[in-house]
């Protein structure tokens, strides 16, 4: 069974997620926006308190206030960071952005390994994520499905209600609805989403209800 502790790291409120299967101790770092000795004293600390291993940290997309603390944990436990290509140049204007919310001292610059559409993480020998390729927001935006449960953690793609911004340098409004309509509401409606900000919601719920949809999202109706 999946197990999942989430934190909501830096100004931005960031859902960084650690994800590991209950029947072994190799677990994945979801977006580490971790900006403060604090914040990543608080996430190192609860992986050592829990007994668990590390073994990849796996980005949603390039932005600072989710990628804030890879350089320095990876380091720390010297693991890798998978992340979709297209996102490199957004890691390297971070430094930018991240001083604009007064999050100083971000690194962008640490080597990654790709991952692209339909690829499978494996973490340890239970745990396996599906790659969801989802341009839009950023031009390498992923989410990352994990079947069995019905969970996706979904970044800033699709959100309770709301949808990822496209105004950034590399965002793409068509290129967003195109992800979201051809590739995540496409999927089972019972998968829950844990988006990169906010509370979690569900495929089902945001195809019915979510404002920025409409007006695709209105039930047919009948006679």
């Amino acid at each position: 069974m999946i197990k999942i502790k989430t934190f909501h790291f830096n100004p931005l409120e960031t859902c960084c997620a650690v994800v590991h299967d209950d029947a072994e101790k190799a677990c994945a770092i979801i977006d580490p926006g971790c900006c403060s000795p604090g914040e990543t004293d608080g996430l190192l600390g609860f992986l050592e308190a829990e007994g668990l291993v590390p073994e990849k940290i796996l980005l949603t997309h390039g932005h600072f206030d989710h990628s804030f603390g890879a350089a320095a944990i990876a380091a720390r436990l010297g693991i890798k960071v998978l992340m979709h290509p297209a996102d490199r140049k957004v890691l390297e204007k971070g430094e930018l952005f991240s001083g604009v919310f007064g999050m100083d001292g971000y690194n962008g610059r640490f080597p990654t390994e790709d991952i692209a559409d339909g690829d499978l993480v494996k973490i340890g020998n239970n745990l396996e994520f599906k790659v969801i390729h989802v341009p839009g927001h950023t031009p390498g935006s992923v989410c990352f499905l994990h079947m069995e449960s019905k969970t996706m953690f979904g970044g800033d793609t699709l959100f309770a209600g709301s949808i990822g911004r496209t105004d950034l340098p590399g965002g793409d409004y068509d290129a967003l609805m195109e992800s979201i309509f051809g590739k995540l509401l496409t999927l089972d409606p019972a998968i829950m989403v844990i988006p990169g900000h906010g509370p979690d919601t569900t495929i089902g719920r945001e195809a019915l209800y979510n404002p920025f949809l409409e007006p695709f999202n209105e039930p047919e109706e009948t006679e």
